[in-house]
């Protein structure tokens, strides 16, 4: 094949495409769409969405050494160090369901958890080729954030999710589906989430620093249409063949 030209994609019997599209990862804020991607991404590559939180949760409830350890430190009141997490990590990333790549939610969070992901990704192939992180960055301003999240309403009995600004219900304040009073969850209170961005800007801009000094940080425009997210989304998952 030409140098420069897109690896060819396969379709297995579900439809789902079966390139290998090798490792991803999404940043953004609170409201700002990221889970949505990702499964998008999933489902049309059928790859993993992996959360630092579901295999933290996994390794303490099957007891695993690390598990353990994480446990008793958490029991302790204290943060579970890099040491730890990026060791979980690892054991997850082995796994055959991330042959053909995967998608880090929550992980890295730090520049040390990136420079540790580089130097481990550096030993792994994908379809016998070298494939370092695409890392995507979706963004929203902060105005917008507050209005996704702060408007978020939501109806205990049926679980349908409504926004006051965006995706309003017929009469204000009740379920279209069963006429329930709609609730607002306590973290999506306007001081809640200040402090949420705030710790998000605080955390992420390092990283963002990392992956840019790369060359690696894609923006996109995550006030769009999310059809037109998804589709930028997808175009910045095709790799040159040339990268290896």
């Amino acid at each position: 094949m030409v140098a420069g030209m897109s690896v060819p994609i396969a379709a297995d019997t579900a439809g789902r495409q079966t390139a290998f599209v090798g490792p991803i990862i999404l940043l953004g804020a609170p409201g700002a769409g990221k889970g949505t991607q990702a499964q998008l991404i999933a489902e049309r590559y059928g790859i993993p969405q992996i959360s630092t939180g579901d295999i933290l949760r996994s390794n303490v409830s099957r007891g695993t050494e690390l598990g353990k350890k994480a446990k008793a430190v958490m029991d302790r009141g204290e943060l579970v160090s890099d040491e730890l997490v990026c060791g979980m990590v690892a054991d997850r990333l082995q796994q055959p369901d991330c042959a053909r790549g995967f998608i880090l939610d929550g992980f890295p969070r730090t520049a040390a958890q990136a420079n540790w992901l580089d130097e481990f990704l550096a030993a792994r192939t994908f379809g016998g080729r070298h494939l370092p992180p695409v890392v995507i960055s979706i963004e929203v301003g902060y105005n917008q954030l507050l209005q996704r999240l702060t408007g978020r309403r939501s109806c205990p009995s049926d679980g349908q999710i409504y926004n006051i600004y965006s995706h309003p219900p017929k009469k204000e304040g009740i379920c279209d589906l069963c006429g329930s009073q709609l609730i607002q969850r306590p973290d999506d209170k306007e001081e809640v989430i200040a402090k949420r961005l705030e710790k998000y800007q605080a955390e992420t801009l390092p990283l963002v620093d990392y992956y840019r000094n790369q060359g690696r940080l894609q923006k996109l425009n995550g006030e769009l249409p999310v059809e037109q997210v998804t589709a930028a989304t997808f175009a910045a998952l095709v790799r040159p063949e040339a990268e290896k």
